[in-house]
């Protein structure tokens, strides 16, 4: 029987989940990239949300909301209604995260628009971030994990590892970042290394990975 040809204009499950992971993992880099080239920008801000303030912050918006909107889209596997609420759960505190921006409080900043200090904005900011990485951490760690009753091969146990160590890294990156949040007043010493910066990106690597992995850029079936 003739099979119709598929439609050029949908855009694929691996395509999706895929342009998810790299999205996520050259979001720091293109932070970075894009201030030392177009910001003449050379110091590296105390945080990812802090580049918001900076001339690549349309580009990190721009970003998150199509991250969020691709989370959205992506339902998982069939009849799985868990997969479904999770990403869209995940897409809308995504959408939280680009509009409810950080204050602006790096020292060094490279910032070309200001807002003033707002606690309750900055708050809502912080709480979407720790249950977006929590969400996503879930999702690797229980979601991407499952079988749904077919033949696990060599592959797919090296995936499941991958998801699993990808998981468990967003998870010590939350709890590392709440911890230094709590006592950084106690550490002023630890500030010129950035260490927001580099948990969130070290996050983001991880649930960036996780999902090329799931894209079929990595460890596929034979």
């Amino acid at each position: 029987m003739h099979q119709p040809s598929k439609d050029p204009r949908l855009i694929s499950f691996k395509t999706l989940v895929q342009s998810i992971g790299w999205m996520s993992v050259l979001l720091p880099a293109a932070m970075l990239v894009g201030n030392y080239l177009f910001g003449h920008c050379y110091t590296i801000q105390d945080s990812v949300s802090d580049y918001y303030y900076t001339v690549t912050g349309d580009l990190l918006v721009g970003t998150l909301c199509a991250v969020a909107l691709f989370l959205i889209s992506y339902k998982g596997y069939p009849g799985d209604r868990l997969d479904g609420f999770l990403s869209t759960s995940a897409g809308i505190l995504a959408l939280g995260v680009a509009f409810f921006p950080t204050n602006e409080t790096s020292a060094d900043s490279c910032a070309i628009v200001h807002l003033p200090l707002n606690e309750l904005r900055n708050n809502l900011h912080n709480v979407f971030s720790a249950a977006l990485f929590l969400i996503l951490a879930a999702i690797s760690l229980f979601q991407f994990t499952k079988s749904r009753g077919v033949v696990i091969t060599r592959q797919k146990k090296q995936r499941n590892r991958v998801y699993r160590i990808c998981g468990v890294l967003m998870l010590v990156c939350i709890v590392l970042l709440a911890l230094y949040t709590n006592l950084r007043d106690t550490m002023p010493w630890l500030k010129v290394y950035k260490p927001v910066f580099w948990l969130e990106s070290g996050a983001l690597l991880a649930f960036g990975i996780s999902w090329l992995v799931k894209g079929g850029l990595f460890l596929k079936d034979k």
